[in-house]
């Protein structure tokens, strides 16, 4: 089975670093919503980056500083990225021991005479 990736994208690696990511990003300060009064309202100090090469985005909201927001945003996207430069293990399919089908079974077949014994007891009583 093939490893799924984002967007279709072919398995890249993209750089983690920041002078590397600064340059291949897209910086947008915009007035965060939410609680925060006068000083929120009228400061833009919410960061959204698009970084490129992947295509993923990442927002900050959380603080009154732009500064603040601009670098949880770009840690925030390192994170991903490193996420996604991840190469998953290949599966290797096994086979289920015959002791242990025989466990499954057992419990199986007691499970069906528990709820047997249910409708016995449900048609008794009307």
């Amino acid at each position: 089975m093939e490893p799924r990736f984002r967007k279709g994208l072919s398995h890249k690696t993209f750089a983690t670093d920041l002078v590397t990511l600064r340059q291949e990003t897209d910086v947008t300060f915009y007035r965060s919503s939410g609680p925060g009064g006068e000083k929120k309202n009228k400061t833009e100090t919410a960061v959204r980056l698009s970084h490129r090469p992947s295509g993923l985005k990442v927002m900050a909201t959380e603080h009154r500083s732009q500064s603040k927001n601009r670098e949880l945003a770009f840690q925030r996207l390192q994170r991903k990225l490193v996420a996604l430069n991840r190469i998953p293990k290949k599966r290797i399919p096994t086979r289920v021991s015959v002791a242990t089908g025989e466990k499954r079974l057992a419990g199986k077949r007691q499970r069906s005479k528990t709820k047997a014994l249910r409708s016995r007891v449900g048609d008794s009583q009307t």
